[in-house]
């Protein structure tokens, strides 16, 4: 499958690039700090910065799969151009002034394989590959450096009470 698709089929991967949306996921550490420094970062392209999963990205992108951006970064063209994991850092390298020409290496075949390295260690990094899933804090799961992953269940609701009638008994 390509990291890159389009959408409705209106051969979007022909028209100019004039604004990216980057989803990025606000729960996690390192995707946060990336996004304060891109926001900082001298923008060739405008990028807007978005909480994937958020009302905010389901309003403006309803065709995307929500679950599916808080485990892969992906982004956005203005014309409906889709990128996914490497695809997506390369094409934001490409929208900031100082890292075009990194963008561009990394867009060659040699440069690829560094550039899919690079994201496959932040994965691992963050833990978003870990088990072949992404493990949130409001799934139970949390990594401390001492003894790495623990599991603490969600607190939810007790089974058979419809609409909240065990607390009114």
């Amino acid at each position: 499958m390509s990291e890159v698709a389009t959408a409705g089929g209106r051969g979007a991967v022909r028209v100019p690039v004039r604004g990216l949306t980057v989803l990025y996921d606000a729960g996690c550490a390192l995707c946060s700090h990336l996004r304060g420094w891109l926001v900082r970062q001298p923008q060739l392209v405008p990028l807007e910065l978005v909480p994937a999963g958020s009302d905010e990205a389901r309003r403006r992108f309803p065709g995307l799969d929500h679950g599916g951006t808080l485990d892969e970064v992906t982004v956005v063209g203005d014309a409906g151009q889709v990128y996914r994991s490497t695809a997506a850092w390369v094409v934001v390298l490409w929208a900031l002034r100082e890292h075009r020409p990194l963008a561009h290496r990394l867009s060659t075949p040699a440069g690829a394989a560094l550039a899919r390295g690079a994201v496959l260690a932040a994965a691992r990094w963050r833990g978003a590959q870990w088990g072949g899933k992404s493990y949130r804090r409001a799934d139970g799961w949390s990594y401390h450096p001492s003894q790495g992953w623990t599991y603490t269940p969600p607190v939810s609701a007790p089974t058979g009470c419809d609409g909240g009638a065990c607390g009114s008994r």
